[in-house]
């Protein structure tokens, strides 16, 4: 049995490596930065699709405002804004900046891989059921959902859209905290 005297258990309590995470009052959600970024990133990038829409088909299309795929990723803009805010707020070097940035190139890996893939194989579903003959049972099929990844320049344009929004963000957070 080893007898620790209390000076070596605080000297190893003290010494630790880690240093103890940041404590956060608990304060309201309206206030938390990296949150309200991947908001207004999200929100932002979605009416962009819509607007787009609109300026090069002339055509209004409500459906952009919540679906996905399109320009620009709405899912690249809010997981950048949050990774971007959370460095910002919290440093580049901590493992929460490092978690959200690995979270932020899972979701725009899939995004440009395996969704835009997926989207791609629904179209040539859809074409080889539009084709069938009307008694095949599975000519009367609802058609699979197209539009559902986006290219590398989407998600490109919806990162860019995430720093902007993040790096916006900090400003008037900062504004904010001095009056």
């Amino acid at each position: 049995m080893v007898d620790m005297d209390a000076s070596s258990t605080s000297l190893t309590q003290n010494s630790s490596p880690i240093p103890p995470s940041p404590s956060y009052s608990s304060s309201s959600i309206i206030t938390n930065y990296p949150l309200i970024s991947a908001i207004v990133a999200f929100i932002i990038a979605q009416a962009c699709k819509f607007l787009l829409i609109w300026y090069t088909e002339r055509r209004w299309d409500a459906k952009q405002l919540v679906g996905s795929g399109g320009m620009p990723s709405s899912h690249s803009s809010t997981v950048t804004a949050l990774a971007i805010a959370i460095g910002i707020q919290d440093g580049f070097g901590g493992p929460l900046f490092a978690t959200a940035m690995i979270l932020a190139c899972v979701v725009m890996c899939d995004a440009s891989g395996v969704r835009l893939h997926a989207g791609r194989q629904a179209e040539v579903l859809n074409q080889i059921v539009y084709e069938l003959p009307a008694e095949h049972p599975l000519a009367d099929t609802r058609p699979l959902r197209e539009l559902l990844g986006h290219t590398p320049p989407q998600v490109i344009a919806g990162s860019f859209v995430g720093c902007v929004i993040a790096v916006i963000g900090n400003f008037i957070r900062k504004a904010t905290a001095q009056t």
